[in-house]
């Protein structure tokens, strides 16, 4: 799904051949006209079931004082979007986003929204290299932030399946590959197993996010670099 701005200013509502037209609160968009295709996959599985027990969550488990807790924190966030433009989420909206991270990851539900009125920084000193003779990754980061010394909190890590290296862009599909914790204290580098076969030359994207204890979760970073002997 794709938003888009007419440059006339007005809207379009409704179906064109192949593309339907439509609007949220975050602006207009049009989407490819097709019949959804279940994800079947045991990821996609484990993602859509969180997602849908979190929904059930927000009704039944949680408080009308939490709730009304992540509507501040949604309100005091601004969010910005595919083209750009600074919106504002629900607070049902930043608890899955928060949760669904967590809840896949086995990492646990957090209920109490953030009283801190941002999403947390990305890392901005990822790095990466791999050994096609191990198979090995390492990643680099910055290990004196104050995530990493914080309990509760955690950088997650991710690899794309491995390309040509002539190829530039990337957009998915991500595994998860591995998580640092920063009670441990957090220490850079972490090496972890690659979860694809890859070989020298190749091209791999990395990306990770990092968790803060109290639900703020990160933008992704994303590097790539060319896998060595």
């Amino acid at each position: 799904m794709a938003l888009i701005v007419h440059p006339e200013g007005t809207q379009v509502s409704g179906s064109i051949g192949g593309t339907t037209f439509s609007h949220n609160r975050f602006g207009a968009y049009k989407r490819n006209r097709s019949i959804p295709v279940n994800p079947n996959t045991t990821r996609q599985a484990a993602v859509r079931n969180a997602v849908r027990s979190l929904t059930i969550a927000w009704q039944t488990e949680l408080t009308e004082a939490e709730r009304a807790a992540w509507e501040t924190y949604a309100a005091n966030v601004a969010w910005i979007n595919k083209l750009g433009q600074s919106v504002k989420l629900t607070g049902l909206n930043h608890y899955i986003r928060t949760n669904t991270t967590n809840v896949s990851l086995g990492f646990g539900q957090i209920d109490k929204a953030p009283t801190i009125f941002n999403i947390a920084a990305a890392e901005l000193s990822l790095g990466a290299t791999g050994s096609e003779a191990t198979q090995q990754l390492t990643f680099t980061f910055n290990d004196t932030k104050a995530w990493a010394t914080e309990a509760g909190s955690f950088q997650h890590f991710y690899v794309g399946l491995p390309q040509n290296a002539g190829i530039k862009f990337f957009g998915g599909p991500y595994r998860y590959v591995v998580s640092v914790a920063g009670v441990t204290p957090a220490v850079s580098p972490l090496q972890a197993t690659a979860p694809f076969p890859f070989a020298e030359g190749q091209r791999i994207w990395i990306r990770s996010r990092i968790m803060r204890a109290d639900g703020r979760l990160s933008e992704f970073a994303q590097i790539n670099f060319l896998g060595a002997v």
